[in-house]
């Protein structure tokens, strides 16, 4: 099929470059404007924008897509189907009917779960088992399409933001591929979704973080992993921050105030919460590197009793 491709990170690149080695011809790029980066404010391109320009395609960056004369340019570039992922802008339907098969998006997640923003990492930090990847024919509204095809994918207990995402980029590529091929050969049924499954999240904040001790080990051990490596979860020790890589749960001792320590070992620093203690494995003290307890021990010595808080 002839592609006009529409993303933005290196999660949409994964998706772009199975389609490319699938032996689609990609006839346009579609990405965000160039962000300034550092004291210098030099231009920063898109992870989509390296790799057009890379594979010599053109690259389209408007700052917003639904101006009519974006739109115009669209027109110049025939596409047989648009392919979106994690594109960051609402198309409007003047772009949605303007190819032949439409438009059709890649997303991470089993929708109508998880419709909107980061939705890789509340997987993890909602403490699901499983989650996957969509492929939707795009509507007018956020993610609301019907659906194509998904593929489920298991959610490892010791994942993190990262590695799922990882994970799901390379489904996320493998599942177009096998949907453009269904569609071509008029294979695939679309379902609509049932609004009243739908949910809605937002993007992530740096201040979702920061660990509140009185919730339960769980789940503050579902935001350690579902914030790594953006924006990592962390607390406050001796008015010093203190993110948190690595942790695991515990049972803890009751009648203990939360983000008090209870003990001090190589395998990590424990931590009395809400239910429950989290064993804190791989932390980093801010101005320092990361690194496992047992040699942050060694250079930060701490105490049965110390207070870990929400600020200095």
């Amino acid at each position: 099929m002839r592609i006009i491709f529409m993303g933005t990170p290196d999660f949409a690149v994964t998706t772009l470059e199975a389609l490319y080695q699938a032996g689609h011809e990609i006839v346009l790029a579609v990405t965000q404007p160039d962000k300034p980066k550092g004291r210098k404010g030099e231009p920063q391109f898109s992870d989509v924008k390296k790799w057009a320009v890379a594979h010599d395609i053109p690259v389209f960056q408007p700052d917003r897509i639904r101006k009519p004369e974006n739109i115009e340019e669209l027109r110049k570039y025939p596409a047989d189907i648009m392919v979106v992922a994690a594109y960051g802008q609402i198309l409007p339907k003047e772009i949605l009917d303007m190819p032949p098969y439409g438009c059709v998006n890649v997303h991470a997640s089993l929708l109508p779960r998880y419709r909107g923003a980061a939705p890789i990492q509340w997987s993890i930090l909602n403490g699901d088992r499983e989650t996957g990847v969509t492929t939707m024919q795009m509507g007018v509204g956020l993610d609301d399409g019907d659906i194509l095809e998904q593929k489920v994918v298991p959610i490892d207990p010791e994942e993190t933001g990262g590695s799922l995402f990882d994970k799901l980029a390379i489904v996320g590529g493998q599942l177009i591929v096998q949907t453009l091929k269904d569609l071509e050969e008029g294979k695939v049924k679309a379902i609509p979704q049932e609004e009243d499954r739908a949910t809605h999240v937002g993007m992530l904040k740096k201040s979702m973080g920061n660990l509140n001790w009185s919730r339960p080990a769980a789940e503050l051990h579902n935001y350690v992993r579902g914030l790594n490596p953006w924006p990592s979860a962390y607390s406050y020790l001796n008015g010093k921050m203190v993110k948190i890589w690595k942790s695991s749960c515990l049972d803890g001792k009751k009648g203990v105030k939360p983000g008090t320590i209870l003990s001090l070992s190589d395998q990590g620093i424990e931590v009395a919460a809400g239910e429950g203690s989290l064993l804190l494995e791989e932390i980093q003290m801010e101005g320092k590197k990361r690194m496992d307890a047992k040699s942050f021990l060694l250079g930060h010595p701490q105490k049965v009793g110390d207070l870990f808080t929400e600020g200095r």
